[in-house]
């Protein structure tokens, strides 16, 4: 396949139109997505333009892109395509995303894109719109593996989020067994006993597994949990550490740096909590002016401020920034544990936190916070069977990398025509 492209202009090709305001207090729960020039921001009981539909950033972040698949409303922060004059939308998307718009900041001191001053822009498309569509279908493949890898991310979270809660807070196997051993139950697990006693085979669990968990409980300064098991500061559980940032001022610490340095910007940015790499580099000797040095893979991140609460776990070696208290499971708690251990206790944490300008929970106040520590047994368990969801979720988010790569390197190549239709195919079936 390789028609005839044309040049013309952006105008030429769409229509684009702005949004329409839309305060938060206006907004009614329904099925359409509200999108902002950032994403979907909210839900809303009606819409404002039929899908499929097609929409970049107008102020604050610009240009960008957003293909929406269903009924949406358009916030005024954006432009939304209102006519594709006969073009494939889908191509229209990646045709805009190919474009970068801040060479059109029209704004003072919020970026601004005036949809006048982007019209005139010189374009190239395929005339045929079967060609249209074949690029938009290359592209969107990929985009779809890398959104399908994403939700399967979020179902292994959820389902080791799940695991955590029924072993950990609820108790599950230890209601089971002294269910099994008619032990008395603490009253605050008695729907859970009752749940149990009415549907003996609920809990599912292997029986070597269940009869590693106590069949009684004890008093603590949690209320009550397992027999055997212990309540402890965290950091006696694990290694809480910080970390600085290396002089910007000094190019030695910076220039050339090949060594990956962590920030709550970075963790922001993360689709799943597997770090992978960084936005900023620092050099060995910009490691050196850390006194955390280099953190080992499977250390288990927190983010201390702006905001509290990003948290993810390392597959290479970081350095850190002072907005990020580092985890070191070295102790008896596996780093699946930590995770979500931090995950569930996020308001105790937040709640410790002081600051006048911003909410910041600091190393002191966070190693005293009571955690935990269940039997070795118990915790070999989790780790195993967390262990496998966690490696899946990592080789999905390896994916999405690899993938977004070979996006963002045919996008440009198909957009321009340099690349063509047979070529990329061959590629995206190498990738797949």
């Amino acid at each position: 396949m390789g028609g005839e492209w044309v040049d013309m202009t952006l105008g030429d090709v769409l229509t684009l139109q702005r949004g329409f305001d839309l305060p938060k207090g206006d907004r009614e729960d329904g099925p359409f997505p509200v999108i902002a020039s950032t994403g979907q921001v909210g839900i809303h009981s009606e819409s404002k333009v039929e899908a499929p539909g097609v929409v970049i950033g107008r102020s604050g972040s610009l240009g960008g892109g957003q293909y929406i698949q269903t009924p949406f409303w358009p916030l005024n922060t954006t432009l939304w395509v209102k006519d594709f004059k006969g073009n494939d939308p889908r191509f229209c998307y990646f045709l805009l995303k190919s474009i970068n718009f801040s060479q059109f900041n029209a704004g003072s001191g919020v970026p601004t894109l005036n949809r006048n001053h982007i019209h005139p822009l010189p374009v190239s498309i395929p005339e045929d719109i079967a060609e249209q569509r074949a690029i938009a279908h290359i592209l969107g493949t990929l985009d779809d593996k890398i959104e399908l890898n994403r939700q399967m991310n979020k179902t292994l979270e959820a389902m080791a989020q799940a695991l955590f809660k029924s072993w950990f807070i609820d108790f599950d196997p230890v209601v089971v067994n002294a269910l099994h051993a008619g032990n008395p139950i603490p009253e605050k697990f008695a729907q859970r006993a009752a749940h149990y006693r009415d549907n003996p085979d609920a809990l599912r669990l292997p029986e070597d597994t269940l009869r590693q968990f106590p069949d009684r409980f004890q008093d603590s300064e949690l209320g009550p949990i397992p027999e055997g098991w212990e309540v402890k500061p965290i950091g006696d559980l694990v290694k809480c550490v910080g970390g600085a940032t290396p002089s910007t001022k000094k190019p030695e610490f910076w220039e050339g740096g090949t060594n990956p340095f962590l920030t709550p910007k970075d963790m922001a940015s993360l689709d799943s909590p597997v770090v992978l790499d960084t936005e900023r580099h620092i050099t060995d000797a910009g490691v050196e002016k850390i006194s955390s040095k280099k953190l080992p893979i499977g250390t288990v991140l927190l983010s201390s401020r702006a905001p509290i609460g990003y948290l993810a776990i390392n597959e290479v070696p970081v350095s850190v920034n002072q907005g990020i208290i580092a985890m070191i499971c070295e102790g008896p708690l596996p780093n699946h544990y930590v995770f979500f251990w931090t995950k569930n206790n996020m308001d105790v944490i937040k709640g410790k936190a002081g600051g006048t300008t911003f909410a910041e929970i600091s190393k002191k106040n966070f190693r005293p916070i009571p955690a935990l520590q269940p039997s070795e047994e118990v915790l070999d368990a989790f780790a195993s069977m967390a262990g496998l969801l966690y490696q899946q979720l990592v080789e999905n988010t390896v994916s999405c990398v690899t993938l977004a790569k070979l996006r963002d390197t045919l996008l440009p190549k198909l957009i321009s025509g340099q690349l063509r239709v047979p070529d990329a195919e061959k590629l995206l079936e190498d990738a797949l």
